[in-house]
């Protein structure tokens, strides 16, 4: 494809705004690292539960979300592959998500704000799932890291806006000037509309141009499909069950890291305004690392730049587990704002370049049980260890470990993959080969329509706009 935006190198209108979402629903990724918890930390206060019971009391929250959407992910990524599913799923999941974000600013007990939680966190984790499989109907090959690094740079420093804004706002409470209850109810709504803003545009434009074509009893021909997805003569299946188990392993620390740094320096003892002025840190030096990462990805391999992030993030791990003072959660936020970009954005476009493209919600829905399985046995073992030591700088070890035999696990399939390609060529990575059955029933007609539409109607359908994002 190559419309005149792609010529200059800049974006298509539906590019922006696919990039332009994780502006909006990053701005409750900053909530759930920082006010959350603290809400949650003065709720279980008033509940007796202090200290390390705090933090094996949220990290088991946490992994009751994650397990919960690891097993959800990849039932309704199945449905999104049928034809015109992908933007009604997305939008249902994101609006629930959004009444939730606004709901936990309310005055809740305990018990409350946890249900809300769950469901509001699952809501936003499962409109993600949609959200990555729509990047191949958005772009090309040819630009998926750059456009993946974007959205998650953009993300980052774009959910600034309203966590400085936020901030400014607890800082006043925290002087007397606004009543606490009241500045969590602004809080909370202001994200919210801030999340639901980015979240229209998206939803208005997008065109799922890679289907499997509707058949009747969809609820059991998907699940049928997901089912089989592995029995199916799938390009490569070697090399993406073995890239599926190394994410498992590698992502552990990077989403546990995430999910639990506010909680850990809590429970360390460090100032809250410290934490929440590192935790924006992390945000604005994760803008310009995730562009690079993009940029990099065009003059190096992305399989070996992964390789290299993961190796930081175990070094991060590891420094991790003899943080005591205030300064090194400062100097960890900076390591994390270097990586977190760079291996999230790379991990997403790499997989984009090694499944078939007419089953990338499916796919994606795999690959998150997997993020959050990885997720979830993360945050369980962060909440043993501490349980069982009684030291909140322990529960880090089981997770440097995971890392080290993911970056392990991930060179093996990265040369699988390569092999692969090498054998066949890369457009074979991405399309089912010419003896594989159409799958789902589909003939060769169906296959054109869905998975194979033209570039002219990517580019007719949502013009080339040059300005902006470049």
């Amino acid at each position: 494809m190559q419309t005149k935006a792609k010529r200059k190198g800049n974006f298509t209108l539906i590019e922006k705004k696919w990039i332009m979402y994780d502006v909006g629903n990053s701005a409750f990724t900053l909530l759930c690292s920082v006010f959350i918890p603290i809400i949650a930390q003065d709720l279980c206060a008033a509940n007796g539960i202090v200290d390390e019971g705090y933090q094996t009391f949220w990290s088991a929250v946490t992994s009751i979300v994650t397990l919960a959407v690891a097993v959800i992910s990849p039932v309704v990524g199945t449905f999104a592959d049928s034809e015109g599913m992908k933007k009604p799923l997305f939008l249902g999941s994101a609006l629930i998500g959004i009444v939730g974000c606004a709901l936990l600013g309310m005055p809740l007990p305990l018990a409350g704000f946890v249900a809300v939680f769950i469901i509001t966190r699952m809501s936003y984790n499962i409109s993600l799932v949609f959200y990555d499989s729509m990047l191949t109907d958005v772009t090309d090959m040819e630009r998926v890291d750059k456009i993946s690094s974007h959205g998650y740079a953009w993300g980052y420093i774009g959910s600034c806006i309203p966590f400085v804004i936020s901030i400014g706002l607890y800082a006043l409470s925290l002087s007397g000037f606004i009543n606490p209850v009241l500045t969590y109810i602004i809080i909370f709504i202001l994200n919210a509309a801030w999340w639901l803003a980015f979240t229209l545009p998206l939803t208005k434009s997008f065109r799922q141009r890679h289907f499997v074509k509707r058949r009747p009893q969809a609820i059991r021909s998907s699940f049928r499909r997901l089912f089989s997805v592995f029995k199916e003569k799938i390009p490569n299946k070697k090399g993406i069950l073995i890239f599926l188990v190394a994410f498992f392993l590698y992502i552990d620390g990077v989403y546990t890291i995430i999910d639990l740094a506010t909680t850990y320096g809590l429970a360390l003892g460090i100032d809250q305004i410290q934490l929440v002025l590192a935790l924006l840190l992390t945000q604005i030096i994760a803008f310009p690392c995730a562009i690079i990462s993009g940029i990099l990805a065009k003059k190096f391999d992305n399989g070996k730049l992964i390789i290299a992030f993961i190796t930081g993030y175990l070094g991060v791990a590891i420094f991790a587990i003899w943080l005591t003072e205030a300064w090194q959660f400062w100097f960890l936020a900076v390591c994390v704002g270097l990586l977190q970009g760079g291996v999230q954005a790379l991990s997403r476009s790499y997989f984009a370049k090694i499944i078939p493209v007419d089953k990338s919600g499916e796919f994606f829905g795999i690959m998150d049980i997997f993020g959050k399985g990885a997720s979830f046995v993360g945050t369980m073992l962060v909440a043993i260890v501490t349980a069982a030591t009684g030291n909140a700088n322990y529960g880090v070890i089981p997770i440097s470990c995971l890392i080290g035999v993911g970056l392990a696990v991930f060179a093996i399939g990265y040369a699988e993959i390569r092999r692969y390609e090498k054998a066949h060529g890369k457009a074979a990575l991405i399309t089912y080969p010419d003896a594989a059955e159409p799958a789902d029933g589909q003939n060769g007609a169906d296959k054109e329509q869905g998975g194979e539409q033209s570039a002219k109607d990517l580019s007719a359908a949502e013009g080339a706009d040059g300005d902006g994002l470049e």
